[in-house]
Order: C-alpha cells, then sequence, then structure tokens
C-alpha cells in the first residue's frame, strides 16, 4: 500500500495509474478508522482496478473547536489498519495546505435547502465545510466512484447533490450502515464511550427497528411521543432530536405519503458523546 503524504506525491501517482487505465474507487475518512470504513473499501474493491483512500480531519466542517481537539487520532494505527485489512492500494494523508493552499475557509454551496435540514439547523456552515473538502479531495484523486455510509445520510444526499449540480464526473455510491452485533452503528466517536455504554446503546438501533414496526400503524405524533419515553427511562441518556423526513428532501413529516421512501433519523447523547443513527422505513 502506497502512502502519499502531499498533493504532488498523489498527482503523480494518480496520473500513472489513469494512464494505465485503471478504474479508481475512493473513500475519504477523518481517521480513526474501523470496520464500517473498512465495509466502504470492500465495496470499492468489488466495483474498482485501485482503492484508494485518505485521512484528514477537515477543520473547516467543525463548529466547536473542543470537537475538533477532542477528534480521535491515530494516524499510525489508521495506516497499519488499512494495510492490514488488503483492500486498500494507496492511501493520501494531505496537510492543511494541500487542501487550503491560501485560507482554510469554506466555499459556500446551495444544495437545494439539504443543507438546510436536521443537522444543518444546529451546525451552520458545516455542510460548506463538507462540500469544500469533497470536492477538493475529487478533484485531487480523480475517482470514477466514490463511497460514503448511509449513517451520514444527510452527508450523502449533500455529496449527491453537489456532484449533480457541480457535474462533476464521479459516481457516489452509498453503502448500509455497519453495525457491532449489538446493532450500534459503527462510528470514531464510539471510540470515546466505555464498553458497558457501548452495550447500553444498542437502545438506539432497538428504538429504530420499533419505529418501523410502528410506521403506517401509528400518527408519527405518537411515534414520537414513545421514542421520547424510550430515551427518558435511559441513564445518561439524551434524546437531542428524533424526527421522520422524507428521503429525497430530507423534510420532515408528520404522515405518511404512498409513493414516497421515508427514514428515520435519531441522535442521542450518550455520556457527552454524539451518536447519531437513522433507518430506511418498509
Amino acid at each position: 500500500m502506497e502512502v502519499l503524504k502531499s498533493k504532488k506525491v498523489l498527482q503523480d501517482f494518480i496520473e500513472r495509474q489513469k494512464e494505465m487505465g485503471k478504474k479508481i474507487g475512493f473513500a475519504p475518512t477523518m481517521g480513526a478508522l474501523h470496520n464500517g470504513h473498512l465495509s466502504l473499501y470492500e465495496k470499492a474493491k468489488e466495483e474498482n482496478d485501485l482503492v484508494v483512500s485518505s485521512i484528514f480531519v477537515n477543520p473547516t466542517q467543525f463548529n466547536n473547536p473542543e470537537d475538533l481537539n477532542k477528534y480521535p487520532r491515530d494516524i499510525n494505527r489508521d495506516i497499519l489498519i488499512l494495510k492490514n485489512s488488503g483492500l486498500v492500494d494507496a492511501v493520501y494523508i494531505p496537510e492543511v495546505t494541500d487542501i487550503y493552499p491560501e485560507k482554510t475557509e469554506s466555499q459556500s454551496y446551495n444544495f437545494d435547502g439539504l443543507e438546510n435540514e436536521m443537522e444543518g439547523k444546529s451546525r451552520p456552515g458545516h455542510f460548506d465545510g463538507v462540500g469544500t473538502v469533497v470536492e477538493e479531495l475529487f478533484n485531487q484523486v480523480k475517482p470514477d466512484t466514490a463511497y460514503f455510509g448511509e449513517k451520514d445520510f444527510q452527508q450523502l444526499a449533500i455529496i449527491k447533490k453537489m456532484v449533480e449540480k457541480k457535474k462533476l464526473p464521479v459516481k457516489i455510491i452509498g453503502v448500509s450502515i455497519y453495525r457491532g452485533e449489538n446493532g450500534l452503528a459503527l462510528s470514531s466517536r464510539n471510540q470515546r464511550l466505555h464498553e458497558d455504554r457501548k452495550e447500553d446503546s444498542k437502545v438506539i438501533y432497538e428504538t429504530l427497528k420499533k419505529v418501523n414496526e410502528w410506521f403506517r400503524v401509528k400518527p408519527i405524533s405518537e411515534i414520537k411521543e414513545k421514542v421520547q419515553d424510550i430515551f427518558d427511562q435511559q441513564r445518561g441518556m439524551q434524546l437531542e432530536y428524533f424526527l421522520i423526513a422524507d428521503e429525497d428532501t430530507l423534510k420532515e413529516t408528520d404522515f405518511f405519503y404512498k409513493g414516497r421512501s421515508f427514514r428515520a433519523f435519531i441522535v442521542v447523547i450518550v455520556d457527552g458523546v454524539r451518536l447519531i443513527d437513522n433507518m430506511h422505513l418498509d
């Protein structure tokens, strides 16, 4: 596995691969790698000649400087995980100046309102930061296909929208949420939880499964009350929000409309760690 530590080294590498006609699959990360990330590379390996990873903690998508400082970083561990997986041919580890050569600030984007829903309501500018770093990485890596997990479903929708509006030559693939044995969605933030609290947090997934059972048979207002009741009874957990939204617009709905696809979204604070999850509703 090649470890590419500058934009120039990356560009030389990509140019050689393109000259050989290789199809490139890419999944960018912020490190703190786990099996959820590896599931992206498994999918990429199946569909491409060459798989590229990147590790870059993007400062412009953090609203809270404390959250940026707390974000887990262990580059040597991450490189070892990628090497041992046998799934990745090259990892790009840029410096901030490789991504932001002048000022470390975001571009402004119009994602047709997707950025104003859910996470966007409490994190202004967050998705401008996501769009900026992903567009720049696409320009540098030049992938044919890029892979993103459905755990960050809003982010996935926004990247698809950016690619569509900017007519970028890359196909975006969403990969199903990778869950631990107890159903908890794997996340880099989970590493900040004690093992017993990870086990307690399986209530998030169990609740989403109940919501899927209740959907279409109970009013959404009643479902929301039931979800709130569940988390009111959990020690050290706070329900930040729960909602059911249209998968295309991400707008919250109070009713089930035939012919539309819906997804439940949930954010729970567990011992100060913010966990997000979602589920398509059948």
